[in-house]
């Protein structure tokens, strides 16, 4: 047997080198590359590895480690998780700061490799900087809360372990039931070991995506309780994207007239005008998706948990037949869902051959469109500007700037979004109108996401406009990745919508009988109420940006035409009313309300919980 000796770092370099992935006919590496901080705990190992092979494995430095893990996890998003990158940290804080990422992957079901930095396995030099010490258990390392956050987690001590570790990760990263956040936790001095690996070892691998087909016995009940039904709706999830079944969700639900409602991460799966669209489901959905959903009596969920945002805590269709086509069992039996277990694709194909000529009734069809057309009405209402004496004086509402963003944007544009007042009002309000061009972390809701996001994103994309849409909370919280796209020539557009303060958690407080407090920056504590006004057109330019701050909304249209023009990355900042979002949508959430409260309104808040707890099933 030909042997090559490697060290441990070496060996999985040259082997995350070796991995390809077949789509649409055409090979492609795997990896896109490694985004990499450097520290004591992976320099020399994982370091000196990767200096050796970047012109088959590029390396990029992040600024952040939790922002470099953003802009992988998002980099994957946008590749429908067919490619993905690899990150290395340092031990200690450098690890511990991919946490936060790793369970944003984790709840998206989105792939990235994470490759910590660890304590010695010899532990001779123990304690060495940066160690954590567990004085019970000498095994333990802050490494180890990668676990709960993790698909598939396991410390190599020894240099031909990943032998064995390599090939399960990823097959993890790959599963499209599994898939998540891959670590592998790299104590230090094993990445430095030598080892003779077997030559086929790294023989190049060509992979493909499964897909999970479906069982008959499921699939003829499915198709039974839809001919049954006589107002069917369909709720799209990311699962459409991920599965590629874009095109035959909107051939079946045109075929079939069944109106189709989007969750966030399904949003684009049909344009805005498609002719059995309804809009945003849920608390942040439209009046259009959520009439309905409370009007259905069958409700074919593909490729969604239908969390909490998009069943209204469970009392939004509560009643209701569903069905759960999706392609994780543990998925598919959620809401007491009839599971229909498999890829989307495949299920939406053997749904529309099964169900022949099968319509929804025509009553239905023209409720739908009636409905929608009631939401197009107010979404111009909404979004529009006008340019009086009057409004000028007053704050632009996020709704406004995103009417103006759209009336001004074009087709192929990808917006970004994450946390905040603005993933509610893009998901009811976006009118996107090519698959892919919209990108909403919203399952962990992750502040300091969208820039970071942005990146990775455009990474995926280059040939897209990339319009970052952020809150000035979440810039705040993590930026620094503006410096690194400007650094690699990836050139993303940001908007910051500056509000002054976490708004959308304030207005949540209102909501549960709670006066203002510790959110506006207006409503904390600061020495004689000097709260910052924090200039980001200049931050973003101490970064290497472009950048400026518009006075009010009528100037964003030329803004704009400037960020597009520009040759690197632009910011555009302006100041938005923290108070005011779009009033009419959504549904009720369950956010729970003290029982008890010294404020005024604290009973007559607590009984509407009360009652709206009712509406759910259980």
């Amino acid at each position: 047997m030909k042997t090559l000796r490697l060290t441990m770092s070496q060996a999985i370099v040259k082997y995350l080198s070796a991995q390809y992935i077949e789509i649409d006919d055409e090979i492609h590496p795997l990896f896109a590359g490694v985004f990499a901080i450097f520290g004591h705990g992976n320099v020399a190992g994982m370091g000196q590895a990767l200096s050796e092979c970047e012109e088959w494995l590029p390396t990029f430095r992040g600024h952040s480690e939790q922002g470099m893990v953003h802009s992988a996890i998002a980099y994957a998003k946008a590749n429908n998780r067919q490619r993905m990158m690899a990150c290395t940290s340092s031990i200690g804080p450098g690890a511990t700061n991919m946490i936060t990422s790793a369970a944003l992957a984790h709840v998206n079901r989105l792939p990235v490799l994470l490759l910590p930095g660890d304590y010695f396995a010899s532990r001779t030099p123990d304690p060495v900087l940066q160690q954590l010490e567990d004085f019970s258990d000498p095994t333990v390392s802050v490494n180890d809360c990668f676990r709960p956050v993790s698909r598939y987690f396991d410390r190599i001590m020894r240099p031909e372990q990943i032998i064995n570790s390599l090939p399960v990760a990823i097959q993890t990263l790959l599963d499209p039931e599994n898939c998540g956040p891959v670590t592998l936790s790299l104590p230090q001095d094993v990445q430095a070991e030598a080892f003779d690996y077997p030559e086929e070892f790294f023989t190049q691998k060509t992979h493909s995506i499964r897909q999970i087909k479906l069982d008959d016995a499921e699939l003829d009940h499915a198709i039974e309780l839809l001919i049954k039904s006589k107002k069917p709706l369909i709720i799209a999830g990311g699962g459409v994207h991920y599965a590629k079944a874009c095109e035959d969700l909107q051939h079946f639900a045109k075929q079939h007239q069944i109106p189709v409602a989007e969750t966030s991460a399904g949003k684009g799966a049909l344009a805005w005008d498609h002719s059995s669209y309804v809009g945003a489901i849920g608390v942040t959905g439209s009046n259009a998706a959520n009439n309905m959903a409370k009007q259905a009596d069958l409700v074919l969920a593909i490729g969604t948990r239908l969390n909490d945002f998009n069943s209204g805590s469970r009392a939004l269709f509560s009643s209701t037949t569903i069905v759960q086509l999706n392609v994780a069992r543990f998925d598919a039996i959620k809401h007491n869902a009839l599971p229909l277990w498999g890829d989307a694709k495949l299920g939406i194909q053997q749904l529309d051959t099964k169900l022949s000529d099968w319509k929804a009734s025509q009553e239905w069809k023209d409720l739908a469109n009636k409905e929608s057309s009631k939401w197009n009405n107010y979404y111009d209402e909404i979004t529009s500007i006008k340019s009086t004496s009057k409004t000028m004086d007053l704050l632009p509402t996020d709704a406004q700037v995103l009417g103006e963003l759209k009336r001004n944007g074009k087709a192929t544009d990808i917006v970004v979004c994450a946390a905040g007042s603005l993933p509610g009002e893009l998901h009811k309000l976006w009118r996107t109108e090519q698959t892919g061009g919209y990108h909403a972390e919203y399952g962990f809701s992750c502040m300091g996401y969208e820039i970071a996001g942005g990146l990775g994103v455009k990474m995926a994309e280059p040939e897209r406009e990339v319009i970052v849409l952020v809150g000035d909370g979440s810039y705040l919280m993590l930026n620094s990745e503006l410096a690194t796209s400007v650094m690699l020539g990836q050139k993303i557009i940001v908007v910051v919508l500056d509000n002054r303060g976490f708004s959308c958690i304030n207005r949540l407080q209102n909501a549960t009988g709670n006066r203002s407090f510790n959110n506006l920056l207006k409503d904390c504590e600061s020495i004689d109420d000097g709260h910052p006004n924090v200039n980001f057109a200049l931050h973003a330019q101490s970064l290497g940006a472009n950048s400026e701050h518009i006075e009010n909304i009528n100037e964003l249209a030329s803004a704009l035409e400037r960020a597009r023009l520009s040759s690197k990355s632009y910011l555009i900042s302006l100041v938005t009313d923290s108070h005011k979002i779009s009033p009419e949508g959504g549904c009720w959430w369950e956010v729970a309300v003290p029982e008890v409260s010294s404020n005024k309104n604290g009973d007559e808040v607590y009984n509407s919980y009360k009652k709206g707890k009712k509406q759910q099933p259980y």
